[in-house]
């Protein structure tokens, strides 16, 4: 199954934890890295503190999506990542966005991730690595960019 991760920091140093995070993505058992787009600098959204750096991954796995979400939170905990308040700033946040094809709805997981549509900072980086990207009941991923058009975005050098 390949399954699209949103990779995203802005405390302590962002740009180091996304990065590892790509290799922390390919290193667990039953899955592969199959492509990590540029990384892209943004204003936080719904959010505050420092600018964000984000990323999106393909990676192949033959985990479930619930395995999946809790190997990406056990990834989280481990760069440190609190939850104190709803959209505080994180030393490393990694959101299920896609799983294939499926839609998942459950208290704990909802995939495609609700808002992915809504954000310059997951358009932008899945564009890049998979340029004809369908989300499941909304259509093309190219078909939302002009209407995050006024959400700065900066792709960096890795």
């Amino acid at each position: 199954m390949i399954a699209v991760i949103g990779i995203g920091a802005n405390l302590g140093d962002a740009r180091a934890n996304v990065l590892d995070a790509l290799a922390r993505l390919d290193a667990q058992p039953g899955c592969r890295l199959v492509a990590g787009s540029s990384l892209w600098r943004t204003a936080p959204i719904d959010s505050s503190g420092d600018d964000y750096i984000n990323a999106v991954a393909l990676l192949d796995t033959e985990l479930d999506a619930h395995a999946l979400l809790a190997m990406l939170q056990a990834i989280e905990t481990a760069h440190g990542r609190e939850r104190p308040y709803r959209n505080a700033p994180r030393t490393l946040d990694l959101d299920l966005l896609l799983y294939g094809d499926e839609v998942i709805h459950t208290p704990a997981l909802s995939v495609p991730h609700p808002r992915m549509h809504e954000r310059a900072f997951v358009l932008a980086p899945l564009l890049e690595v998979a340029p004809s990207a369908v989300i499941p009941g909304q259509g093309h991923a190219a078909d939302y960019l002009p209407a995050v058009a006024d959400q700065a975005i900066v792709r960096l050098d890795r």
